[in-house]
């Protein structure tokens, strides 16, 4: 993906587990919105990792959103792009992620 593609797949899925967040627990993403709103991207090696980082994230009740191209420019309709998890407490997402390297 372009650098231009990668953002964009980065802020809807950024955007949808935020909406999630919200949903969920509002108090926490209150709290997260008024200590910054940290963000982190992280990268995987392989749509098998960012599924199941996603998976991961499903099973431990956290607000994730996995964004699945709709195929309109660089990447084929269906294929994965970004998975986004949170805002979350930080020490439950880093369970997930805690391995991955910065992008």
């Amino acid at each position: 993906m372009g650098k231009g593609k990668l953002a964009t797949q980065c802020s809807h899925a950024s955007l949808q587990a935020f909406k999630k967040a919200v949903e969920k627990n509002p108090v926490a993403v209150e709290e997260w919105l008024s200590s910054g709103a940290e963000k982190i991207v992280l990268k995987v090696s392989s749509e098998r990792e960012l599924r199941a980082c996603y998976s991961r994230a499903l099973k431990a009740k956290l607000p994730a959103a996995l964004i699945l191209d709709a195929g309109r420019t660089q990447i084929p309709a269906g294929s994965p792009t970004s998975v986004a998890i949170g805002p979350a407490e930080e020490k439950k997402v880093d369970l997930i992620t805690g391995e991955l390297k910065l992008l």
